[in-house]
């Protein structure tokens, strides 16, 4: 096996942590000595052993003279668990291959540098493109300071998400929906506007077998009017949920709302008078929350894009046309003037699901 091969292996004992990492990014390690694998591992879960630990562990008295692959720079401070960098040098390593620097200020470049100052051959590169796009949640959480956003979508062909009197279920196909529910898995919470609840009932949980987890549930609600019996308010015991709401709303359902389970939490308005989305953005990552899915109407849509906090689109356009000018677009609010100011989209996938039609890409700010 050659260099690149190993560190495949690393980048895909990394993806089996996604969605049980957070806040911690997704790690996989692998070492080789003489051209043989002796010892791997994954980081499964924040608090538990990391991917480095692991595979040492696992290679034991092999690990002497040994190289190690691993897909993010190891750390070289004291969290939650030791630093992995003093295990390394402790186990005899004699070379690091790691595909991305770690863009944790606490981390970033320390670890190769304590690497190298114990005498230890550190490459670094490898794969990073790869690296990058596995923790691309990671990176905005740490680089940018707020949540990694995808934008969710099913829609029809001409753009709509429901019909003119709120009908959207379902669009997609079955196929579709079942990847979004392992998605829905995978991600740190599901955001909504109080609009989706009224009118949707939705339960905001990943409906698969066993999931990975269950995301946290967050309803942006500027005047708490989430009604009392929807499905979200009647299954809080069972399933974490946050209102975002308004400085000065209802105190009297507030009470309400928060003996039931819910926690409430006040950010101020933006210019329209909803919740504040930066206000929203700053909140969740102070709370640890790394990546969302946005399942929004089109004003949420709107709002997010108007903000510039969307960084992943998921579309899944059926082969149907809905038509009409009161039917519900995908992004609300005014839109751009002119087609130069548009938000770009990087294409990066277009499957099938069925008779669907996926689209993936990244959305790429020019403003």
């Amino acid at each position: 096996m050659k260099d690149e091969q190993y560190m495949h292996l690393a980048l895909a004992l990394a993806k089996r942590g996604s969605g049980t990492t957070s806040p911690n990014p997704m790690v996989g390690a692998v070492v080789v000595k003489n051209r043989r694998i002796v010892g791997k591992g994954y980081h499964k879960k924040a608090g538990l052993p990391h991917a480095e630990i692991i595979a040492i562990n696992k290679a034991k008295e092999e690990s002497m003279g040994a190289t190690l692959y691993v897909n993010l720079e190891p750390c070289a401070h004291t969290g939650k668990t030791p630093p992995c960098t003093n295990a390394i040098i402790k186990a005899g390593i004699k070379k690091v291959v790691i595909a991305m620097v770690d863009p944790n200020p606490e981390v970033n470049g320390k670890g190769v540098e304590t690497l190298r100052k114990a005498g230890i051959e550190v490459k670094i590169g490898l794969l990073e493109k790869e690296a990058q796009r596995l923790n691309e949640a990671f990176i905005v959480y740490m680089e940018g300071k707020r949540p990694f956003v995808i934008l969710k979508a099913a829609l029809s062909l001409d753009g709509k998400i429901a019909t003119k009197t709120y009908d959207s279920k379902w669009i997609s196909s079955e196929a579709s929906r079942r990847f979004v529910q392992k998605l829905r898995s995978e991600v740190d919470g599901i955001v909504v506007g109080i609009n989706t609840v009224i009118l949707d009932n939705p339960l905001l949980i990943p409906k698969v077998t066993r999931p990975k987890k269950y995301p946290l549930r967050i309803i942006l609600d500027s005047k708490l009017r989430i009604p009392l019996l929807c499905d979200v308010v009647k299954t809080v015991n069972k399933y974490k949920t946050w209102i975002f709401t308004a400085e000065d709303s209802r105190t009297e359902k507030e009470a309400k709302l928060t003996s039931m389970g819910i926690e409430i939490i006040k950010v101020p308005k933006d210019e329209f008078g909803r919740v504040s989305l930066k206000h929203v953005s700053n909140e969740l990552h102070r709370r640890d929350i790394v990546s969302l899915l946005l399942e929004g109407g089109s004003e949420v849509n709107g709002a997010f894009f108007r903000e510039g906090l969307v960084d992943k689109v998921m579309l899944f356009y059926a082969p149907i046309l809905i038509g009409g000018k009161t039917a519900l677009n995908l992004i609300g609010g005014k839109g751009v003037d002119f087609l130069k100011d548009a938000f770009k989209v990087y294409v990066t996938a277009v499957k099938r699901f069925k008779d669907d039609i996926y689209i993936e890409g990244y959305v790429h700010r020019n403003h």
